[in-house]
């Protein structure tokens, strides 16, 4: 196992003592994950063991020879990296609706909120942790309690989501991530963004990542600030992004998913050891 885990999904805890903790849904049941200085650990709590987490690997090997210099050392110093690809799909659109319109850290009190309010909580191995409501139970609440949790925004988005989710996941499940964008699409305020989020988190696959999202840019000048990045409202990031890659999918992957990495907790790692 590597000693990277990329935690960039707001499900994942952070304690003080350096561990990180959530709790996901397979198709068999729900599980307890956490990851620490000895390794990752899997408790099944609910249901059977028969679907496990999978995790995706991504190499720095990978990575485009056209990106900056400094970008692609900053990216090899994690080494390889591990990411859990979402094994719930609803979860994965979940995450992304609750993403719109608002920050980042924002949208992870919201998740969390959400989840521990309407979803399921389970014991975690350093405290409560929670999964989200299904679709089913998604549909089923009053427009009164998508406010009380700050979620007054995203109702008509989640419970749309919800209601074609039911209708339609088997379909989607089966799908590779750039179908599955286009199909999200078709759900009423599931823009590109959201759909490209969505589909990137659940079948792991982040060369249909939103590359020009904030999180993205902020993380890629942060680990290579002397290079000459396009400013915030110009639009040639995305292009340029991708065009370090070619048509290397395998290469788009990794330069994006290795920012994200670096972004959401392996810098800090590093430094102390302990849309719609």
């Amino acid at each position: 196992m590597t000693d990277v885990l990329t935690t960039d999904h707001p499900a994942w805890h952070s304690y003080d003592d350096g561990a990180r903790a959530r709790a996901v849904r397979t198709a068999s049941g729900i599980w307890a994950l956490s990851f620490d200085r000895d390794g990752l650990r899997e408790r099944c709590v609910h249901g059977t063991e028969d679907v496990k987490p999978t995790y995706i690997t991504t190499e720095p090997a990978h990575l485009p020879a056209a990106a900056p210099a400094p970008l692609r050392d900053g990216l090899n110093r994690l080494g390889v990296t591990q990411r859990l690809a979402n094994p719930w799909l609803w979860d994965a659109i979940t995450t992304a609706v609750l993403r719109q319109v608002v920050r980042a850290d924002q949208a992870r009190k919201l998740y969390r909120a959400w989840c521990s309010t309407y979803g399921t909580r389970v014991d975690g191995p350093s405290g409560t942790l929670a999964i989200a409501p299904s679709a089913g139970e998604v549909l089923g609440l009053a427009e009164q309690q998508f406010a009380e949790v700050g979620a007054k925004f995203h109702r008509t988005a989640l419970q749309a989501a919800a209601a074609h989710y039911e209708q339609h996941h088997t379909e989607w499940e089966q799908m590779n991530a750039g179908d599955l964008v286009t199909a999200l699409t078709r759900v009423p305020r599931i823009g590109p963004w959201t759909a490209a989020a969505a589909a990137a988190d659940f079948t792991g696959d982040f060369s249909i990542y939103p590359h020009d999202d904030l999180a993205v840019r902020t993380w890629a000048a942060q680990i290579a600030p002397a290079y000459p990045w396009p400013g915030k409202k110009d639009k040639t990031f995305g292009p340029m992004w991708t065009d370090w890659a070619g048509t290397d999918r395998t290469a788009l992957h990794t330069l994006t998913l290795s920012t994200l990495t670096w972004g959401s907790h392996a810098r800090a790692d590093l430094e102390d050891p302990c849309g719609t």
